[in-house]
């Protein structure tokens, strides 16, 4: 696309003064931006090879402090440098921010020897080279939900986050004229995404006021997850740059629709997608029954992974469209794995269970993990279900909170072979911290409901 540059084309335009400055960043444990400004003639010149950062940037949590209990990095260790060495095929430029490109970085230890094992990039590329190893291209998409809100960040920050309003009136799913009064906003976010080689397909309403749905084409599963990134930071600047603000909390009021993230996954092979089979049940081949049959049994496991904080397992309600079950269904809302594109070459699986607030190359490993074990164990695929599926029984219902979620995680032999321990030990540190800081902090709930009365 466009937006895409090479390292030559990118020393062109430092020559020609129209880039000034490039962005070099690491994507974190929570699938933010983290990283220097260069100065372009600097970064083409030197730091196009390699740079380093403080060693915590993996091991913080959304505030950056710095939690005890983390193997790989503390203050016993002094928290030292990693490497952050520019993948060059990820250099694009910033069209919303002017003279400005951006790339990414594998972080790799201090001399640049052996990748870290808990960087989120790393932990794609894993499972992504496990299933190459068997064949496969994982190719996915990520579907970005978010809310637009009326005031801007730093309003809503002195305001203590209080009486937040939303910046439309109404459910707008699908509504172009309540959409359009959003434009303002969601105009610049598709067109500066796609300048920047985003391939952006579409924006919409979504089922709640002042909710977005942002939709990239599918890619490799790389690819995916850094663009789900990419646009995930442009969104947040473009909304600050207009006076607004953009939440993926999941759940920010509690008779709100949450916010999802849905990831739609296919495996291919010589360029040819490989679940499709014709004349099949569904068109669905053997190795998607099996690689959804272990997507189904091991989502337990992989939930930490699809939703990361307390506030993630509040938007798991009845009648809300999440999810409260982990069945399959075919082209039905109300099961944790939906079969889309019946009978077509583009058969594939979306999971349904991810909030707006997860990290992409977590989700997209975890789940391709999962799938790939099911087609390793050659497992059956139950029958689809139908129906309501938040009637349905409770023996595969999604964990109800963090702490159930990070006890699936911590016992997990499958993620654990598929990961490696100090992976798992690491992003279960991450899990527990969560709970922890949430369980010491009083909430406006609790005194309202017991001040008086209790």
């Amino acid at each position: 696309m466009s937006g895409n540059l090479s390292f030559e084309a990118l020393k062109a335009e430092v020559a020609g003064g129209t880039i000034d400055t490039v962005l070099v960043c690491l994507v974190d444990m929570q699938g933010r931006l983290m990283g220097k400004r260069f100065h372009a003639t600097h970064f083409v010149e030197k730091a196009h090879s390699e740079t380093h950062c403080c060693n915590y940037l993996l091991a913080t949590d959304l505030e950056m402090a710095t939690p005890d209990g983390y193997a790989a990095t503390s203050w016993r260790q002094g928290y030292g440098d990693y490497m952050m060495r520019p993948d060059l095929a990820t250099l694009r430029r910033v069209d919303w921010l002017e003279g400005t490109a951006l790339v990414l970085c594998d972080v790799l230890d201090h001399h640049g020897h052996t990748p870290v094992p808990h960087d989120p990039r790393t932990i794609l590329k894993t499972q992504i080279e496990r299933a190459e190893a068997m064949g496969f291209v994982p190719m996915m998409a990520t579907e970005l939900e978010f809310f637009l809100f009326a005031k801007s960040y730093d309003d809503i920050r002195k305001s203590g986050f209080r009486d937040l309003e939303p910046i439309s009136g109404y459910n707008e799913d699908y509504h172009i004229l309540q959409t359009t009064k959003e434009e303002p906003v969601m105009r610049p976010v598709r067109n500066h995404l796609v300048a920047s080689g985003i391939p952006v397909e579409n924006s919409k309403g979504e089922a709640e006021t002042g909710q977005q749905e942002l939709n990239i084409r599918y890619a490799d599963a790389l690819s995916c997850a850094d663009h789900h990134t990419i646009a995930k930071h442009a969104v947040k600047e473009i909304a600050w740059m207009l006076g607004r603000a953009a939440s993926f909390l999941p759940k920010w009021h509690h008779d709100k629709v949450g916010s999802a993230s849905h990831v739609h996954m296919s495996l291919w092979h010589d360029g040819k997608p490989l679940f499709f089979e014709q004349g099949a049940q569904h068109g669905m081949s053997m190795p998607m029954r099996q690689f959804l049959a272990g997507q189904i049994k091991y989502a337990g496991d992989c939930t930490v992974f699809l939703a990361p904080y307390v506030n993630s397992y509040k938007r798991f309600v009845k009648g809300s469209f999440a999810p409260t079950k982990t069945g399959w269904s075919v082209d039905n809302r109300t099961a944790g794995f939906r079969l889309c594109g019946e009978d077509t070459p583009a058969v594939r699986i979306e999971c349904r269970i991810g909030g707006s607030d997860l990290n992409p190359y977590l989700a997209e490993a975890a789940l391709l993990a999962a799938g790939l074990r099911g087609i390793e164990e050659g497992l059956d695929l139950g029958p689809a279900t139908k129906g309501d599926l938040y009637e349905a029984g409770d023996d595969d219902h999604i964990p109800r909170t963090l702490r159930h979620a990070t006890e699936a995680l911590r016992g997990s032999a499958m993620l654990r072979t598929a990961m490696g321990d100090e992976v798992i030990d690491h992003y279960v540190r991450c899990a527990e911290w969560e709970q922890e800081e949430f369980d010491r902090v009083v909430t406006d709930w609790e005194i309202a409901r017991g001040f008086e009365r209790a």
